[in-house]
């Protein structure tokens, strides 16, 4: 059962990836990869609001198996967002490499932070 949770929601997590990816990064004329920033973002919030969830006493292995590590799992992209920085860099685009790797990461822990203390506020 387990294994189809994670199927299930990594089947939504990739599809959410490519539809939101796409729309941000038409909606952007730059180099920046806006539509990966965006996803590893919100996959992060997701994550962090599951996981205070599970620490203000919720348990549910099916839950946590189907939003965490698969949802989360296939709408967050490490591989994209390494692939981007090395294309920025390789295309002489120092600034927005650099960019991408500090936005990503502070932004990535600012949101799993926010998303933890919401979750555990909400169900404490």
């Amino acid at each position: 059962m387990t294994v189809l949770l994670v199927l299930l929601g990594g089947a939504v997590g990739a599809v959410l990836r490519y539809v939101i990816d796409q729309r941000v990064q038409r909606g952007h004329d730059s180099a920046f990869p806006w539509g990966t920033l965006t996803v590893n973002v919100a996959g992060s919030a997701v994550l962090g609001l599951l996981a205070g969830w599970v620490l203000a006493g919720g348990d549910s292995s099916a839950l946590q198996a189907l939003v965490g590590t698969g949802l989360c799992g296939s709408l967050t992209t490490f591989s994209t967002f390494g692939y981007e920085t090395l294309r920025l860099l390789t295309e002489r685009a120092r600034l927005y490499a650099v960019a991408n790797v500090v936005i990503t990461v502070l932004a990535g822990f600012g949101a799993a932070g926010a998303g933890l203390v919401l979750g555990s506020a909400l169900w404490s």
